[in-house]
């Protein structure tokens, strides 16, 4: 751990370059399976995959439309001429010995991010660009084997790598960089961003200097994290390490390296290649795309209401910064919520609405398998259950209850509440009879209650709930117990 008088001695500057898999149902140049999670290694491939000769690559049309929709979920300016080029390197999962990329002239163009950190501060990180290309496939290196096994089946997968600009100082603000990227994609519907399957993977750049120096330090490349809390922790390991060296007057290298997450630290790779290094040339096989306008904006209209336009919308329900976070990170619930507002419902059905939201927010996307985003609700069915409770007719218990019938099947709150007799007792005459036998039963928990104990009544309503089945309704029978004192 560093001591602070270095941490106030250098900052550290980072850029994040994340590769974002598009959703498409083919790759990006030959027409086979572009999902290729559950299946066997080499199934998914074509003979474009294998690079062999005399094979010609053809253009997805839908990877363009979820290109442009990507950029707009960017802030990003979608440059109407854009091309691919060739962009050569050698390793063993691409057998073609180039990946197709774009170098100089990408679909997307500068962009900005703002984030929000939980102190509430707003750092805005500008998007250099994001460009299309192939992926390459996947090496498996088996434990003690002097070999490794190479799956195609990733191989022409279509990506848009995503380029920050290096206007992130912080580990937090690196964290929650990556965060709003997977937000804005998966919110863009562009990808399914699970960071389980490797559908967003991130790049670190990271340089250490003095602090106020007017020039940047030596940088190096952490390559492939596939979670925020990685991408948090190297760049804290990385930070520490830079600084080790300054201080003993050594030179940092510029280099790529990998990060270990059972030893929390980065190692290293290979020496960090130049893009004169990967011999750019235009690709021959594919022409430019050309866009027009009117189809850039028509693609714009289709994006939904986004995460930086829904922090605003909860936070004038007066929910916390935890609070909004969680309901943001499922965009199926944070469109419910959406909808009760939109239709006009009481702030007071809203926020409780809200807070019965959180319970289901679902997985965390970088740490399941399971798609978290299929939990929902039919809006008007929830605006009617909060009517119900703010009326007496159930309790919050009961109002919980029905929320977990409802998530499997939608109904009608108001059948299912009798039907599972959940309602609430309506006769006050007949929960008074059963508050008095209460009180005469538990003369001391009563008498503390006169002397200022106020957890006694907490004990009496429980009694009363216990008698009743849960169907008295606990204001009510505080206000009777009070009364009758």
């Amino acid at each position: 751990m560093l001591e602070q008088s270095l941490i106030d001695k250098y900052e550290m500057t980072i850029g994040i370059e994340c590769h974002v898999q598009l959703k498409t149902k083919t790759k990006l140049f030959a027409p086979v399976d572009n999902d290729a999670r559950e299946a066997m290694p080499n199934t998914t491939i074509s003979e474009i995959c294998f690079g062999l000769p005399g094979t010609l690559p053809v253009l997805n049309k839908e990877a363009i439309h979820l290109a442009v929709r990507a950029g707009h979920a960017l802030g990003a300016k979608i440059n109407l001429f854009s091309k691919f080029d060739r962009k050569h390197y050698f390793y063993p999962d691409l057998p073609m010995g180039y990946q197709i990329s774009q170098f100089d002239q990408p679909i997307i163009g500068e962009g900005k991010v703002i984030v929000k950190l939980k102190s509430g501060e707003e750092i805005e990180v500008g998007i250099t660009r994001a460009h299309l290309e192939a992926d390459a496939g996947k090496l498996t290196h088996p434990t003690g084997a002097d070999y490794s096994l190479v799956d195609l089946n990733r191989a022409g997968t279509p990506l848009i790598e995503i380029v920050s600009e290096p206007d992130i100082h912080s580990a937090e603000a690196a964290k929650a960089y990556a965060r709003e990227l997977n937000l804005c994609m998966r919110y863009a519907d562009v990808s399914d961003a699970n960071l389980y399957y490797g559908n967003m993977r991130f790049d670190v750049n990271i340089s250490v200097a003095s602090r106020n120096s007017k020039t940047l330090g030596t940088r190096a490349e952490i390559k492939n994290l596939n979670s925020f809390r990685a991408v948090e922790n190297c760049i804290n390991f990385e930070f520490e390490r830079q600084v080790e060296l300054l201080e003993k007057g050594e030179k940092v290298v510029q280099e790529t390296r990998g990060w270990n997450d059972a030893e929390n630290k980065t190692f290293s790779q290979r020496s960090k290649e130049d893009a004169h290094d990967y011999r750019y040339m235009p690709e021959p096989d594919i022409p430019p795309v050309v866009l027009t306008q009117e189809y850039v904006d028509k693609i714009k209209e289709e994006l939904p209401v986004m995460p930086s336009e829904i922090r605003i919308l909860f936070s004038k329900l007066g929910l916390n910064y935890s609070q909004i976070e969680t309901l943001i990170d499922n965009p199926n619930l944070a469109e419910v919520l959406i909808d009760v507002i939109k239709n006009g419902a009481e702030k007071n059905h809203q926020v409780r609405i809200a807070n019965w939201l959180q319970i289901y927010s679902g997985a965390n996307p970088e740490e399941s398998s399971e798609d978290s985003n299929i939990i929902t609700f039919n809006p008007s069915s929830l605006l009617t259950l909060s009517m119900m409770v703010e009326d007496g007719k159930l309790n919050s218990s009961a109002a919980k209850e029905i929320l977990n019938h409802l998530i499997k099947k939608d109904s009608n709150p108001e059948e299912l509440a009798k039907e599972l007799n959940l309602i609430q007792m309506s006769d006050d005459g007949e929960l008074e009879i059963i508050i008095d036998q209460v009180m005469k039963d538990n003369p001391k928990p009563v008498q503390d209650l006169r002397n200022g104990e106020e957890k006694a009544i907490g004990f009496l309503v429980g009694q009363i709930m216990k008698i009743t089945a849960g169907k008295a309704n606990p204001s009510t029978a505080q206000k009777i117990i009070r009364s009758k004192l």
